[in-house]
């Protein structure tokens, strides 16, 4: 931490440099040459006179209340009296230090939340095809995640997954799997892949997700699914939604994961959609009730994510148009 040398005639100063050894004294003209996340210790006239950015703790005399109480309404951390420190200083400074840190994680999450928007994938022009998706995070950051993919001039990669849990741990997995996806070249052998480095690695989070590959020409649609719920969904005009149950377990809970990849024929103006379990919020009852109204609402394309969610909303949707 810093302490910035008063301007003025302090009788304490010694005193209380003597309880905070660890502290850098740095002089008022050079606070633009350090760093405006450390928090600085300062009297609290030079604070008012000055304005600087750095997160400060005032300084005081006892006759001093009401420049006290302006400089906690210009935004000092705490106020303090020259005369009188706090009990232990070295630990009050440590719970103040840890506070204004949670604070500033706090103020950083919607820029965090515009980050992870930008590593969704850009929209994608495909000969027959169109792309469809939702992202809805429940609050700044989302455990959903999608992403699609050319591996060559006639096939697309892709998938949707869901990290257990919400936050910032299951958000930085979803970017650790966007920057990873690349070197697979099969539903199955990404569903392995991941799975494997989730169990090295002993992440204690666990993810669902459904994988698959389009060819544009042929239609042949080959897809894999590890442990997730809703199964994905088939929607053609003027007829009743294919529902594609499958039964495995989803990545991170064991090494031996037994990945099976079932092949489908995409028919003219079919829809091919997953969706995280987000989707089903919507909608009441139990959850079977639930996943039928989600297909009534796909298969009408009448759903609409809630303004407020109180889980991630992710689907992706492949639909043929010739």
């Amino acid at each position: 931490m810093y302490f910035i040398q008063p301007t003025r005639d302090i009788p304490y100063l010694e005193q209380v440099l003597d309880t905070l050894p660890s502290v850098q004294m740095i002089h008022i003209d050079d606070i633009s040459l350090y760093d405006p996340t450390i928090i600085a210790i300062a009297d609290v006239h030079d604070y008012l006179t000055h304005q600087w950015n750095l997160p400060t703790i005032v300084l005081a005399f006892e006759d001093e209340g009401t420049a006290l109480v302006q400089a906690w309404e210009q935004g000092a951390l705490a106020g303090w009296l020259w005369s009188r420190l706090p009990e232990n200083p070295p630990q009050a400074l440590r719970k103040i230090d840890a506070q204004y840190k949670r604070n500033q994680d706090s103020r950083d999450l919607p820029s965090a939340a515009e980050l992870q928007k930008k590593l969704l994938p850009n929209p994608i022009e495909l000969y027959n095809y169109r792309v469809d998706t939702l992202f809805k995070p429940s609050a700044y950051l989302s455990g959903d995640w999608f992403d699609y993919w050319k591996i060559s001039d006639k096939e697309i990669m892709f998938y949707l997954a869901d990290v257990s849990g919400h936050g910032v741990t299951s958000s930085l997995l979803t970017s650790w799997m966007a920057a990873f996806h690349g070197r697979s070249k099969t539903p199955r052998e990404l569903i392995k892949k991941l799975n494997g480095m989730l169990v090295q690695e002993n992440i204690e989070k666990h993810i669902t997700m459904i994988s698959g590959i389009l060819n544009i020409e042929t239609h042949e649609l080959r897809w894999s699914s590890a442990g997730h719920y809703p199964p994905a969904i088939i929607i053609e005009p003027n007829q009743a939604p294919r529902i594609l149950n499958t039964s495995s377990f989803p990545l991170g809970l064991t090494e031996d994961l037994e990945v099976e990849e079932f092949e489908c024929v995409l028919n003219k103006q079919a829809r091919f959609i997953i969706c995280s379990d987000g989707a089903l919020e919507p909608y009441s009852g139990g959850l079977n009730e639930q996943f039928e109204q989600l297909v009534f609402h796909l298969q009408n394309q009448s759903f609409q994510a809630p303004d407020h969610v109180a889980d991630d909303i992710a689907i992706l949707s492949l639909c043929r148009t010739k």
